[in-house]
Parts: C-alpha cells; sequence; structure tokens
C-alpha cells in the first residue's frame, strides 16, 4: 500500500469577514506639536476611511504591546501606549443581515517617541493633521466623537477660536 501525504491547499488570506466571534483590536491616540496621527485604512472594513492607528491584538499580547506594534508597522512612528480611553465596537452586516466584520475596539493614549512618518502595512496613507484638516478628511465618525468630545481636538468654528461664546 503506498502512502502519499495529502497536498495541503494555502490557507485564504485573512481578511477578518464573517468571523465566528468578536476579534479585539487597538488603536493608538497620538498627538506630537497640536497634532494628532491619523491612518487612512488601506483595506475593508473602512477602506479609504482616515482614523487612528491600530489593528489587530496578537494572541498573548498585551494591548500596550499591540498597540506599540500597530503604530510602528502602520506609520514608521515608536510610542509609548498608556492606559486605555475609549472603547466601542465595530458591527458591520451584509446585504442578507449576516455579519461581516465584528471588532471590539480599544482605543489607548500613547506619548510620541520619535520616528519618520511613512504608510505601511494596511495603511494606503498616514499624516499628522491640524485640527483644520480634519474637515478636509473623511474621518470616520468613531475617530471624529472620540478627538472632540474626549480630547476637545476640533476644528475652530467659523470665524477662529477668538468668536467661542
Amino acid at each position: 500500500m503506498v502512502h502519499r501525504k495529502r497536498q495541503e491547499r494555502p490557507a485564504p488570506p485573512f481578511t477578518g469577514a464573517y468571523p465566528e466571534h468578536p476579534r479585539v483590536a487597538v488603536g493608538a491616540v497620538v498627538f506630537h506639536e497640536d497634532r494628532v496621527l491619523l491612518v487612512c485604512r488601506g483595506k475593508p472594513p473602512a477602506q479609504g476611511v482616515w482614523a487612528v492607528p491600530g489593528g489587530m491584538v496578537h494572541l498573548g499580547e498585551s494591548l500596550q504591546e499591540a498597540a506599540r506594534r500597530e503604530v510602528l508597522e502602520e506609520t514608521g512612528i515608536r510610542v509609548k501606549p498608556k492606559q486605555p480611553v475609549f472603547t466601542f465596537d465595530m458591527v458591520e452586516r451584509d446585504a442578507d443581515g449576516r455579519i461581516r466584520y465584528h471588532y471590539v475596539i480599544i482605543d489607548l493614549l500613547a506619548d510620541f517617541m520619535g520616528g519618520t512618518l511613512r504608510a505601511g502595512d494596511d495603511a494606503r496613507d498616514a499624516c499628522w493633521a491640524c485640527r483644520q484638516d480634519l474637515d478636509r478628511l473623511r474621518l470616520s465618525e468613531t475617530t471624529r466623537r472620540l478627538l472632540s468630545h474626549h480630547f476637545h481636538f476640533a476644528p475652530d468654528p467659523p470665524g477662529g477660536a477668538a468668536s467661542k461664546p
């Protein structure tokens, strides 16, 4: 009897779509010289949308380790992550009502440590955005709320900061 090894097919690339359970991810809120670090997502579910850098937590990683790794991979920037500042979930359903994506995302405040900005990994672009830049970017609503409500980082109203009541 001849024993042959079954030829294994390579696993399809991981897309995160149609998970069996929620996936845990981190984001990092990094400020430097009155600008916030943002990335333009290059892959679904938020492809083409600007948000704080971040991604999946790997098995065995702390939230801080995951945030440090993801920021470096996506932006080339070194950070020192601190404690969580914001937690939310993102659930997207397809036309049939099936869950296409489900992430539980924990955003951490992180100190800028150095590095040269460049887009990498699954980030299509990366930037240091000032308050006024936020209006021209296709910013995720969650990131907009996070920056505005938790950090008071939002564009000045028409007429400038002096026109505030």
